[in-house]
């Protein structure tokens, strides 16, 4: 693969995307999205997509999701019908670049499709790559988060004495929350008993601008792998593909649950006594 500054590398011009900061480069890097391999990112995003539409995670081109594999970053485009997606519609970037650009918000993109704008979610995407060490970052509009977040705004988190506008999703004893790990960097997952914590932020006009407000609900819980965004959505990722498709699975699960539990006026946090075998086998 060529490195950046190869002759088959992309080089940045004026044109804008959108109402974005992101350089359109050349479009002769096609080779960076043709494999034969389904588990190539450039297949792989959209194989995902699709199943993702199925589930109403990514309806009427909303949401998406992004690979990172080594320096290389592939990207679904904005504007594309997600279950309609093919590998050629994959913008690709460079980590590498991106660090060497004098403007932070600016992109430099090796593979650019003519026919589409780079995905306003490209930042918060870059951020989970670059604080987290993530493999995969997928973002849905799935309507189980976006009732979370729309409880937590009226009442607060039931049962806990929640006083409206609550920034924290937290749910405990409940067999689901098996499957998010500890935290990067920290061997095994959660347990049963263990309480899950996911930050909620405000949305914004713009995707781009929850940028920041994503970064520093990381930095604040380091170990989280998801951030819940008010009335839209939200952002998983993990260190893997697998990793972030399946705790993003647990967390819709969990979601669902929760809205369910708050119709019938249950607690999402309980105080439940472990319960110990009396023999060991």
């Amino acid at each position: 693969m060529a490195p950046i500054d190869s002759p088959g590398a992309a080089v940045p011009n004026d044109s804008k995307a959108g109402d974005n900061n992101d350089s359109k480069a050349g479009d002769n890097n096609d080779h960076l999205v043709q494999s034969a391999d389904p588990e190539h990112p450039a297949n792989l995003i959209p194989s995902l997509c699709a199943k993702f539409w199925t589930l109403g995670w990514v309806t009427g081109t909303g949401g998406g999701a992004s690979i990172r594999d080594d320096d290389l970053v592939y990207i679904a485009p904005s504007g594309v019908q997600k279950e309609l997606m093919k590998a050629d519609d994959i913008y690709v970037l460079s980590l590498a670049a991106q660090a060497k650009s004098l403007d932070g918000r600016s992109r430099v993109y090796l593979r650019s499709p003519p026919r589409y704008k780079p995905s306003q979610c490209t930042p918060l995407f870059l951020a989970a790559f670059t604080k987290r060490g993530a493999g995969c970052c997928i973002h849905t509009h799935s309507h189980w988060a976006v009732l979370v977040t729309l409880i937590l705004e009226t009442h607060g988190a039931p049962g806990a004495g929640g006083n409206g506008n609550s920034r924290e999703f937290r749910i405990n004893n409940i067999e689901q929350i098996k499957g998010f790990g500890r935290g990067f960097g920290q061997a095994g997952n959660l347990g049963y008993h263990d309480t899950l914590r996911i930050p909620v932020i405000e949305n914004t006009a713009h995707e781009e601008d929850l940028t920041e407000f994503l970064e520093g609900a990381m930095d604040k819980y380091p170990d989280t792998y998801a951030v819940l965004v008010r009335r839209h959505g939200v952002y998983v990722w993990g260190e893997t593909v697998h990793k972030a498709k399946t705790q993003c699975e647990s967390l819709d699960y969990l979601f669902q649950l929760a809205v369910e539990m708050k119709r019938l006026d249950l607690p999402w946090i309980t105080d439940i006594v472990p319960v110990k075998p009396t023999s060991t086998r």
